[in-house]
């Protein structure tokens, strides 16, 4: 079975705000100081991937990015966890492709190494939480997909897919190939890849193309959406310390401070 697990590498989402800043032309966060890493979910979705193989044997898994050159470090990390292979589509014109662009470059890569049995993407970026790359890419290869599988076996050459719903699970049954995005669980934790292995991923090859190569214009505009406005939220806070010379004094007063402020709503 051939598996492809697409990665997407964004601005690490764990550091506060006062650290980055946004430029309010391109409508998009400046980089700063901030890290790189690859997008947790897209991580759920090679873990899984892994485990899979792990329980089925024989399946070669590649990992697939489209993004800056700066992405081959997601890339390399996705082999140090033992994937098979890599490519890479260099994007060095649009920082924040929309999703159907995503979509689109990303069929023509998958066409181009050959349809697989399995799509695996995560739920959702870190970034932009669009959540909507995995549907569109199913799209424009013509697949079924399905989205929030937390887990994957196979029963008789079908898949079976396990999904998160608001109310509990839902399994179902898929002949492949489909595209399926996957959701974390407590199993699907990504591993850490040990220290010869990331070393080792260093040597192993990259394909790398760019969109020209994959018969897709270089350069294009944001047609799915646009994004009117882009800020820092700032939340302001205050402090008041309740008055008085004893103990009831100052209960005395926070009471009716707490009396005041209902009385405001």
């Amino acid at each position: 079975m051939n598996i492809v697990v697409c990665l997407k590498q964004i601005l690490d989402p764990e550091i506060p705000a006062r650290d980055f800043s946004v430029d309010t032309e391109k409508l998009e966060a400046r980089q700063g100081s901030a890290s790189l890493v690859t997008n947790i979910f897209c991580e759920n979705a090679l873990e899984t991937a892994l485990q899979f193989r792990e329980r089925s044997g024989g399946a070669k898994i590649t990992v697939l990015s489209y993004g800056p050159a700066s992405a081959e470090d997601s890339l390399r990390k996705g082999l140090a966890m033992k994937a098979d292979a890599a490519a890479l589509v260099l994007n060095e014109s649009d920082t924040n492709p929309d999703p159907l662009r995503v979509a689109q470059v990303l069929a023509a890569a998958i066409k181009k190494l050959g349809i697989p049995d399995l799509i695996m993407l995560g739920r959702e970026s870190g970034d932009w939480g669009v959540g909507q790359t995995g549907g569109l890419l199913a799209e424009e290869l013509g697949l079924p997909c399905l989205s929030f599988v937390d887990h994957i076996e196979t029963v008789a050459g079908q898949l079976l897919l396990k999904r998160q719903t608001e109310s509990g699970w839902e399994q179902f049954e898929a002949k492949p190939p489909v595209v399926v995005t996957i959701t974390n669980n407590e199993y699907n934790v990504p591993r850490i890849p040990k220290v010869r292995d990331v070393m080792s991923s260093y040597r192993q090859p990259l394909e790398t193309w760019r969109p020209e190569d994959l018969g897709i214009a270089a350069e294009t505009t944001n047609q799915y959406y646009e994004v009117v406005e882009l800020f820092v939220p700032v939340k302001e806070t205050s402090c008041e310390f309740a008055q008085g010379d004893s103990l009831n004094e100052r209960v005395e007063a926070f009471a009716q401070r707490i009396v005041a402020v209902i009385n405001t709503l």
